[in-house]
């Protein structure tokens, strides 16, 4: 399926999992090349950029928003020429979903920019995609202020499993955006001598959107490290408090289990056994070694 939309002589055609007669149909109607309308049939693993007399290519693969899309990666192929912009995406992007209401609207062509070439419309489209992104990775720094409180709350345990989600979801995040760096820089290069000199501020603009994004996810993914590096200190200080526990534990029960058996072994040469009160003997001896014991431990700081 396609949608079509046009504005001041510039025609733009979104196809959605567009199958091969839409391709052949819209690569005819614009005079694109065979093997790039090959290309826009189906998704491709990396991202790149061709130039061509008449139009550019590009291929960027962006991270779908974890809450509410199954897959982990989106991508989008766009062919920009002078009087036209084709974007083919195989799943629902929210970001161009948004952006082609806000086109219907003309409220991103109202904000005092001109619009002379088909550039300026992937110029909005991708800030309006790095717009989506930041409201994830804004969406990703409120799950760790969740996990922040939950950690000094004392379910660091149920924690671990949080943290690395959150990790998973950045990660993915800039993996995803890494590539977006060389081709916006070929795109700065060679763009110029396409869409005109006065255009570059604009690519250059557009740079600094990604910069800004991955600034964005690195200084994210440095308050996770330190929420992690928390969460382990605190799961090793509990873990090593619950062993000292068990080893004064171990510590107590072992003794007084040999002396109750030395005390109570049946023997004529016993000085307690067959005693008038032997058993209240024995319980005495027992609490005294207890409260010995308790109070060297208390002395040696170890409780």
């Amino acid at each position: 399926m396609h949608a079509r939309h046009q504005h001041a002589g510039i025609t733009w055609v979104d196809l959605e999992s567009p199958n091969a007669l839409e391709v052949r149909q819209i690569a005819a109607e614009f005079d694109i090349a065979e093997p790039v309308a090959e290309e826009l049939i189906s998704p491709t693993t990396k991202a790149r950029a061709e130039f061509y007399p008449d139009y550019i290519y590009l291929v960027l693969q962006f991270p779908a928003l974890k809450h509410s899309h199954k897959n982990r990666q989106q991508e989008i192929d766009f062919v920009i020429g002078e009087n036209f912009i084709i974007t083919a995406r195989y799943d629902t992007v929210d970001a161009m979903h948004k952006f082609s209401k806000v086109f219907e609207a003309q409220a991103a062509l109202n904000a005092g920019s001109s619009v002379e070439h088909a550039g300026f419309f992937f110029y909005y489209m991708l800030r309006k995609i790095y717009q989506g992104l930041d409201n994830e990775i804004d969406y990703i720094r409120h799950e760790l202020t969740v996990i922040e409180e939950h950690i000094f709350s004392g379910r660091e345990v149920e924690m671990v499993a949080a943290i690395s989600r959150s990790a998973r979801g950045l990660l993915n995040l800039r993996q995803t955006i890494e590539p977006h760096r060389e081709i916006l820089h070929s795109l700065e290069e060679n763009g110029q001598d396409f869409f005109g000199e006065e255009f570059t501020r604009f690519l250059r603009d557009l740079s600094n959107e990604y910069y800004r994004v991955h600034n964005h996810i690195i200084r994210t993914t440095d308050s996770l490290h330190e929420l992690r590096e928390t969460n382990n200190s605190l799961l090793s200080t509990k873990q090593n408090e619950t062993m000292k526990i068990f080893t004064i534990m171990a510590f107590f029960t072992f003794p007084l289990a040999l002396l109750i058996d030395i005390i109570a072994f049946e023997s004529p040469y016993n000085p307690i056994h067959g005693k008038a009160h032997d058993f209240w003997i024995m319980l005495a001896i027992i609490l005294g070694c207890i409260s010995l014991m308790f109070g060297y431990f208390k002395h040696k700081k170890w409780l």
